[in-house]
Order: C-alpha cells, then sequence, then structure tokens
C-alpha cells in the first residue's frame, strides 16, 4: 500500500514571497431626513495625520473579512446587524506609502439616529454631506464614488433604502431618501404608487405629529416581507432614471 507523503502545515512557509498588508476600509452611509450623508474619521496617525479618511483597520489573523469589516463598524459606530455589502479590492502598488497595503471596501447603511454618537466623536468621526465632503487620502474618493454608484443602481431596483430609516415612516420621509440618494426629485403620485404596491410596508395606525404640513400616516416595514423579496425587482424609480 502506498502511503503518501504527511506534510507538517504549521511549518510550511511560501518561500520567497514577500508578505502584505490586508485591511478593510468601510464607506458608511446614512440619512438625516433631507440629506445623504457620510460618515468619516480625521486621523490622528501617520501617515496622513490630520486628514479625512474612511473608517478603516486590519484583518486579524484569525478573522474572516465580513466579521473584520462588521468589528471595524462597530467600533466606529456601535451597531450590530448592519447591511453592509462588499465592494471591491483596492491593490495599487503605491496606495499606502507605509507599507504595501491591499484594501477591500465595503459600504454599509445605517440609521443615523441609531449610532452611538459620543463613540464615534471619540474616534474623530463626523458626518459630512454628499455634496460637501472634503479630500480623502489615498484611493478613498474613489471607493466612496464607486459606492454611491452601485447604492444608486441597486436602490433603484431593490428595498435598500429602508436600511437608512427609523422604524416607522411616512411616504414623503421615503421619498425624500430616495430624492437624497439620486440628487433629483420624483414624482410623489408615481413614487407613492410603485411603493404601496411593493406590499412591504404595514400601515400602523399613526400619524406623523411632528410633521410641519399634512400629518401622513406613519408606516414600518413588513421586515419578514423584506427578508423574503430584497433581491426581488420592484423598480422604486422611473425607468431610465439610474
Amino acid at each position: 500500500m502506498e502511503v503518501s507523503e504527511s506534510v507538517n502545515l504549521e511549518k510550511t512557509t511560501y518561500n520567497g514571497e514577500a508578505k502584505l498588508f490586508v485591511a478593510i476600509d468601510c464607506i458608511i452611509f446614512g440619512f438625516d431626513g433631507e440629506n445623504l450623508k457620510l460618515l468619516l474619521i480625521k486621523r490622528n496617525f501617520e501617515p496622513e495625520k490630520g486628514k479625512w479618511s474612511l473608517m478603516g483597520g486590519f484583518v486579524r489573523e484569525n478573522e474572516n473579512l465580513e466579521d473584520g469589516s462588521h468589528r471595524i463598524l462597530n467600533e466606529l459606530t456601535g451597531l450590530e446587524n448592519v447591511y453592509m455589502e462588499q465592494m471591491q479590492t483596492y491593490g495599487g502598488v503605491e496606495r499606502d506609502p507605509l507599507a504595501r497595503t491591499l484594501s477591500i471596501s465595503y459600504f454599509a447603511l445605517i440609521n443615523i439616529h441609531d449610532h452611538d454618537k459620543e463613540l464615534a466623536l471619540s474616534k474623530n468621526g463626523f458626518w459630512f454631506n454628499l455634496d460637501n465632503v472634503p479630500d480623502l487620502i489615498f484611493d478613498h474618493s474613489e471607493m466612496v464614488d464607486k459606492a454611491l454608484a452601485h447604492l444608486r443602481y441597486k436602490a433603484a431596483l431593490h428595498p435598500l433604502g429602508f436600511e437608512l430609516l427609523p422604524d416607522k415612516f411616512t411616504i414623503p420621509q421615503l421619498q425624500k431618501l430616495y430624492e437624497a440618494i439620486y440628487d433629483k426629485q420624483l414624482d410623489r403620485r408615481n413614487f407613492s404608487r410603485k411603493i404601496l404596491s411593493t406590499q412591504l410596508l404595514i400601515d400602523t395606525g399613526e400619524k406623523n405629529e411632528g410633521g410641519s404640513t399634512k400629518k401622513a400616516i406613519l408606516y414600518k416595514l413588513d421586515k419578514e416581507k423584506y427578508n423574503n423579496q430584497f433581491n426581488d425587482f420592484h423598480y422604486f424609480t422611473p425607468k431610465g432614471f439610474v
């Protein structure tokens, strides 16, 4: 009987190959009821100390990418179970002046009112309107641009926008969110008809008492239908809008 040669994997290495750093950078979007916002940090360490960047960190030795992305998000916001999606890998040879570093970008959608504001401030975290984002370090601006383009594409087809809203909301508030995402106005009646036709909303029987105009019905998301239908195509925006 032939016996294969055993290999001690603990001592096996790829001789002569350089070791690289692997990082995760999180593009964190929030909505304040009027504007789509981006959460950034002001760096207090080199390289690029004092400049603005995305929240990021290195992948730990015994940590997979998904766990690492959620850990990094939690360290800045205090939130768990947040919608996150992997975007792409950035591996330019000179993208980080300190060491050869690959970075995997993720975008996250959070309810801006739920995050731990004091925790974010302790990490030098601040919110910026998307039309007022400062210059970012390395290739972070490219990451943001691609994440926003992907968000716009996906939110037009899937019920992704609900991740940015409070538990109870009005259809006008939902429309404002989509207008903020696309930086364009939507037809009120058409939008309302399309949203209600998805059957993803539950009428709470309550009205928005704090509204400055006519009181609107407060809805909440039917989470079971939302989870079951997430990948269905609902077409919230007019054909050809994105």
